[in-house]
């Protein structure tokens, strides 16, 4: 901004007094507010804290109690001794500032009255007068919010100048907290109107410096919903519209942008007779020219380092590393000439699994650290496995760690990857891409700036990586595995027996993993000798004889560990592997192995202590990927009897069915889908309250979407397609909805592949579901009706009843009313039949929908209050909302605005509750709407783009077409037309993509006689 925001110049009163001393203190003795002595006035106690307000009505409280302050006249003179910082008032200061150039005859007379009056509701000492005037002394710290918000201003400013941007915006928003409304609301006179003007711009100023530092720290699209309103209420300051304009550039949003200016232009020229400022104009240019520094938030410090993020993500490195000596210095050498300046460096480590790679990299990124000061970024990229880390996750991840906001984030990969390298310029860090599939996979994540510098490793050797240092990792030296061994097992065991340990460490090939596990199962195991794990070895290596370098090599290191098991670690061992995704809970663990909890813990954490099983979390596990692989050639080989294998994912999959089925009715009380549910055989989790129930579920969910997939064949498809099915919250919350999308279509090919109707009717349904979400309406109406002949063709009664549900509200999404009246009508018979009263309270909801789009408002208001009636009955919050929703959209039908917006405001407290995003800002959306018809645009703005911001990657570009036209409404309103075209013309060109009827009402509005 132009310059910070000056703070008023104001002390706390009583900080310092006249003279030294209180002359007019009715007690002679001044007593300060808060002081622990209980001091007494009258029958009151005074060792309350008082505190008073002035950045809102006039308030005086003792403790928690309100004190009567008299009246307005009584107030302004309490507001002005306040407001003089502790100073004395004389009474003809006084009576000026309560009534200016014309004072009552009796205004002197008056003016004692009120101090006296005041002087008996505070306590001794606070009041007090001298040189014929008044004062107010001895206040605690935090006494008047108003000295409070300044101290607080003075700490962000401070904050902000050393370039903790965090702090300052926590700080300025407990600041602006303070405010309470109009300052000094209701209180009269010249003095109390002055304080008014200037504490006020005080606060935009203030407002205008937090914002300013939201932008700075990526938070665009938060920040245009509060400057669109702020617009809206001061059309006339300029840095307001500056921000709004920078904020939607940043956002995507360039035409809205440049809108912006042509707006203000014209509103300046209509109402001052006056050019935007040079600063609107100079921005304007920058956005014409699409000028690159506009593109990243903006520091107020010469130094990169005054980045709020510096992530240090690095695993730690293992105390005992050994030897690599040539490696460490070649590897050093090319980092130090990235951290220089000269070269974005790039070295990739290539060798089988388990020969240190990892290792190696996470010991020289440490001693690399102090070269690369503004962060290390680590990930595992998961390339040995069947499913390689996605780019554009790890992308958002990186840009997460390095301070973006969720709201700021881009969608595609390209748009990712050029935001991370704008991010990185001119920083230091030191990026380590571990576990890499190939060079396509890292290509994007490559800083690409000089100064930075990253380091890959990979089982594969990265000839096709541009630029790269390729380094190819072999096994240790004799010398350098035996100080390995000896580091682990401890000296004086090796001393002893030096022959056998070179023996050990031959047997393992020289590989730092099988060393590292044969060490540690003899370190565990103080009764054997060197020898004794020499001899195992040696009968072990003589039937891996024939093994060669690379992946088999790795399984003979694994087999050294396996081997020496007890038979309960290796059966956890071998039926652990079979699961898919990327970690396991030790719930689901017991369901595997069917055992106690306790009992699996014990054993899980022996695994752990073998090297062979990593801890993930508290309560989570997860495998390397390689010895996942050979966790599961163990199962196909030992597994007896071979039916076992299947047992335990059968297992796994009814656990994981019975505790979503638990989750789905704990938030859906009296739904009987969960009834409609394959049989199971296993016990799932139970849960004591639907949050404990959530969070289950959105902790589960990769690994639970992993393994539905994994699912998709044979006998465990009915339960697969079932569980998706139950789990349908995590399409919904658009946390997951990618991954059950394709989860969903897995399961709908091996259903049509297995030609069983029952299995492919509940697929389509759960798939209906996902593109009803995502906005594609043509694809879920073609599937909830495949859905329907199905399931009749079946006679399973479940789909039947939520795919002709579904129909129905796409076809009010689509204009067919009379349809989708039909449908939903079917769908209410079909859920009576079935006893499914949560069912036909979503059905009388979307019927309701339906009537209101139809303009039957009547039985719209009355449908969705039935809804509402069964929906409360059975306890269900979460779909109480929908029914609440739909309430509130036919209450606005009819025009009775204020309970509309009652509704829609109680069903958007349980969707934020819930972690529902998509019926989050699809409420925001029509809390707007009710606002836009009680001709409210400055909260219709705002209210729509909150949901712009909620709904962006979730929805589908058909409600955001929708959302954009009604932002044009309550712009134009505004007297915004400029930005109000932008939303237009960018929701026409949705609706023509999509082919939707929408683009024609958007025409019109584009249309140069429109009015709105």
């Amino acid at each position: 901004m132009d310059g910070e925001p000056r703070v008023p110049e104001q002390r706390r009163p009583g900080a310092s007094t006249e003279g030294g001393k209180d002359a007019g203190s009715s007690a002679g003795v001044a007593v300060e507010a808060g002081s622990a002595r209980p001091a007494v006035q009258g029958d009151t106690p005074v060792g309350v804290p008082l505190r008073f307000s002035v950045l809102g009505p006039v308030r005086a409280r003792r403790g928690e109690e309100l004190l009567s302050t008299g009246s307005p006249q009584q107030r302004a003179l309490l507001a002005a001794l306040l407001l003089r910082e502790g100073r004395t008032a004389t009474a003809a200061e006084l009576i000026d500032a309560l009534w200016g150039e014309e004072p009552p005859s009796q205004a002197l007379a008056a003016v004692r009255t009120y101090a006296s009056r005041l002087r008996k509701i505070l306590d001794p000492g606070i009041l007090v007068s001298e040189s014929g005037g008044y004062a107010i002394r001895g206040l605690g710290e935090d006494a008047l919010d108003l000295a409070a918000a300044q101290e607080l201003a003075t700490e962000a400013e401070k904050a902000r100048n050393t370039g903790d941007l965090c702090h300052a915006r926590e700080v300025l928003g407990r600041a602006l907290a303070l405010w309470d409304g109009e300052v000094l609301a209701g209180v009269p006179g010249p003095y109390a109107e002055a304080q008014r003007v200037r504490l006020e711009e005080w606060r935009l100023q203030l407002l205008e410096s937090r914002l300013d530092m939201d932008l700075e720290q990526g938070c665009h699209a938060e920040a245009v919903s509060e400057l669109t309103a702020l617009t809206a209420e001061h059309p006339l300051r300029e840095r307001f519209r500056e921000l709004l304009m920078l904020a939607l550039y940043r956002s995507g949003r360039q035409a809205e942008a440049l809108a912006v200016y042509a707006d203000t232009r014209r509103l300046l020229a209509d109402e001052l007779g006056v050019d935007p400022r040079p600063g609107l104009r100079e921005l304007q240019q920058r956005i014409l020219q699409a000028d690159p520094g506009l593109a990243e938030p903006s520091s107020p410090q010469p130094e990169p380092a005054a980045a709020p993020v510096r992530p240090a993500q690095l695993p730690a490195t293992v105390p005992d590393f050994t030897g690599r000596a040539a490696f460490v210095t070649e590897l050093s050498e090319v980092l130090a000439s990235g951290s220089e300046g000269r070269v974005m460096a790039v070295s990739a480590l290539a060798g089988i699994g388990g020969v240190g790679k990892t290792t190696l990299a996470v010991h020289v990124a440490h001693q690399a650290r102090a070269a690369f000061p503004d962060g290390q970024l680590y990930v595992d990229l998961q390339g040995a496995g069947s499913r390689a880390a996605d780019p554009e996750t790890v992308l958002g991840a990186f840009l997460r760690a390095l301070g973006t906001a969720d709201s700021a984030m881009p969608d595609s990969l390209e748009e990712r990857a050029a935001l991370y390298r704008s991010v990185l310029d001119g920083r230091r860090v030191l990026v380590l891409l571990d576990n890499a599939r190939d060079a396509a996979q890292i290509r994007p994540l490559l800083p690409g700036t000089e100064g930075c510098a990253a380091l890959v490793t990979s089982r594969v050797r990265m000839v096709d990586l541009a630029g790269a240092h390729l380094v190819d990792l072999d096994v240790m030296s004799p010398d350098e595995a035996l100080q390995l061994f000896t580091r682990i097992v401890g000296e004086e065991r090796v001393a002893a027996e030096r022959e056998a340990a070179l023996d050990v460490v031959a047997a393992c090939g020289f590989l730092p993993l099988a060393i590292r596990i044969a060490a540690s199962r003899l370190a565990s195991r103080r009764t054997w000798t060197v020898s004794v794990l020499a001899a195992k070895l040696a009968d072990e290596r003589r039937r891996l004889d024939e093994l060669q370098a690379g992946d088999l090599a790795v399984k003979a290191t694994f087999e050294l560990g396996y081997g020496q098991l007890e038979p309960a670690q290796q059966r956890a061992f071998r039926l652990l592997g079979l699961a898919d995704g990327p970690d396991i809970s030790l719930a689901a663990a017991a369901a595997v192995l069917d055992l106690p909890v306790e009992d699996t813990e014990d054993l899980l954490e022996s695994l752990v202590d073998t090297s062979l099983l990593e801890s993930a979390a508290p309560g989570r596990y997860r495998f390397h990927d390689l010895v996942r692989l050979y966790a599961r050639a163990c199962a196909e080989r030992d597994e007896w009897p071979p039916s076992e294998r299947g047992a335990a994912l059968s297992r796994l999959l009814d656990f994981y069915l019975a505790t979503a089925a638990a989750v789905y009715a704990i938030e859906r009380p009296g739904d009987r889908l969960v009834e409609h549910l394959e049989e199971i055989h296993y016990p799932g989790l139970a849960f004591a309250d639907r949050h404990t129930a959530q969070d289950w579920l959105y902790a589960e969910a990769n690994a639970l979407l992993a393994f539905v997939q994994q699912c998709a064949q044979g006998a465990l498809l009915r339960r697969a397609v079932d569980l998706l099915w139950v789990a349908k919250d995590l399409a919904e919350s658009g946390a997951n909805a990618k991954q059950y999308e394709t989860a969903a279509v897995a399961l709908r090919d091996a259903a049509d592949a297995a030609d069983d109707p029952r299995t492919r009717a509940r697929a389509l349904t759960t798939l209906t579901n996902v593109h009803l979400v995502a906005g594609r309406f043509e694809q879920a109406d073609a599937e909830a009706r495949l859905a329907m002949e199905l399931a009749r063709a079946a006679g399973d009664l479940a789909p039947s009843c939520w795919a002709a549900n579904d129909r129905g509200i796409i076809a009010l999404y689509q204009g067919r009313h009379a349809e989708g009246e039909a449908c939903l009508k079917e769908a209410i018979e079909s859920f009576r039949l079935d006893r499914n009263l949560a069912g036909e309270a979503s059905a009388l909801c979307n019927l309701s929908r339906i009537h209101l789009a139809m303009g039957q408002s009547t039985s719209a208001v009355e449908l969705a209050q039935q809804g509402i009636v069964i929906y409360d009955r059975l306890g269900h919050t979460l779909r109480g909302a929908n029914g609440r929703y739909a309430l509130g959209l036919a209450l606005t039908g009819q025009r009775r605005l204020e309970a509309a917006v009652e509704r829609l405001t109680e069903a958007l407290e349980v969707f934020r509750d819930s972690r529902q995003r998509l019926w989050e800002g699809m409420t925001l959306f029509r809390l707007a709407e009710a606002h836009l018809a009680g001709n409210r645009p400055a909260q219709t703005a705002a209210l729509t783009e909150q949901a712009l911001a909620v709904l962006r990657g979730i929805g589908g570009e058909w409600r955001r077409g929708n959302v954009l036209t009604v932002l044009g409404r309550a712009l134009s309103s505004l007297g915004q037309p400029g930005r109000a075209q932008a939303c237009w013309q960018e929701a026409l060109t949705i609706f023509e993509h999509l082919g939707s009827p929408e683009a024609a009402d958007v025409r019109l509005l584009l249309a140069p006689s429109a009015t709105v």
